[in-house]
């Protein structure tokens, strides 16, 4: 089953077209990354998708509904995690999560909603004396109350601090294993590279990249990266380099080969690799190249 499906999908406010005729589609189940710079057009598309804006032109499916003309029944199974969210600074959290309760069809218990988000401890704080990170769970518990089939996750992370934000991953982990499709954007690549199936990256309203995630890392260069010894031209180094200040940067196919052979070169030679850092292709190599296009 196809949990959304997006065809030729555009979006313009006055002159400005931040949307221009993007396809792609998202497997039941799946967690997929759309991916890009601020101002690429990702929070504007996932406002599309959940029915908060209307489309100018374009085809959208979002669990086989409509997502304007049956927004009722989309909300009924989603979830939705945007950015920036309201509260109420003088309620508590667990006061926060019981008013939401009300509005929500079959919800869970409160209670769970706070285990899942990691705000047990919190329950009885007002919403104005938590951290910018404690309002992102507090987000998230909102996002999860109905056990919605998809998940729209926009930022999720933001703010949290290194613990908060691997027990998100797992809570995110655990919801795909059970069933539910979680569309991610995030500029924490690694997070992406963790958590994502598939992915599309965005630019300027446009998608540039997009298909499984291991396929496409797979058509990126990895990367070998030392200092270089004083005193040694690049160009006498068996394979070409660009510097970043005192580092020498090498792209390669097989990096682990690549990795070899510079130091065989250096062995021969008495010189040293100072350290040297071999790493496969990453999200974070797949943004930047394709943002210097």
């Amino acid at each position: 089953m196809t949990a959304i499906q997006v065809n030729g999908l555009r979006k313009s406010y006055g002159g400005f077209e931040a949307v221009k005729g993007i396809s792609f589609e998202v497997p039941a189940g799946h967690i997929f990354a759309l991916l890009g710079r601020n101002g690429a057009g990702k929070t504007t598309t996932i406002e599309m998708l959940a029915g908060f804006q209307r489309p100018d032109s374009g085809d959208v499916r979002v669990l086989g509904l409509d997502p304007v003309t049956q927004r009722a029944a989309v909300r009924r199974r989603t979830g939705v995690m945007l950015q920036e969210a309201g509260f109420f600074p003088d309620l508590t959290v667990a006061q926060t999560v019981d008013t939401w309760r009300d509005f929500t069809a079959t919800p869970r218990p409160r209670d769970e909603a706070l285990e899942l988000a990691g705000l047990e401890a919190k329950a009885g704080t007002k919403v104005r004396q938590l951290s910018g990170g404690e309002k992102r769970r507090l987000d998230l518990a909102l996002a999860l109350l109905g056990r919605p089939d998809l998940l729209f996750l926009d930022e999720p992370t933001t703010g949290m601090d290194p613990e908060a934000r691997r027990n998100t991953w797992d809570v995110v982990r655990d919801l795909a294993r059970q069933g539910t499709t979680v569309l991610l954007t995030t500029h924490y690549l690694e997070e992406a590279q963790r958590l994502a199936t598939s992915m599309a990256l965005m630019d300027a309203g446009e998608i540039v990249a997009s298909g499984g995630m291991a396929e496409t890392l797979s058509t990126q260069r990895g990367r070998v990266a030392f200092r270089l010894p004083a005193h040694v031209n690049p160009d006498d180094l068996p394979l070409p380099v660009t510097l970043e200040g005192e580092t020498a940067i090498c792209r390669a196919d097989d990096p682990d080969l690549a990795a070899q052979t510079l130091l065989s070169w250096a062995a021969e030679r008495g010189l040293r690799l100072a350290g040297l850092e071999v790493r496969a292709a990453t999200l974070e190599d797949l943004f930047l190249d394709r943002s210097a296009r």
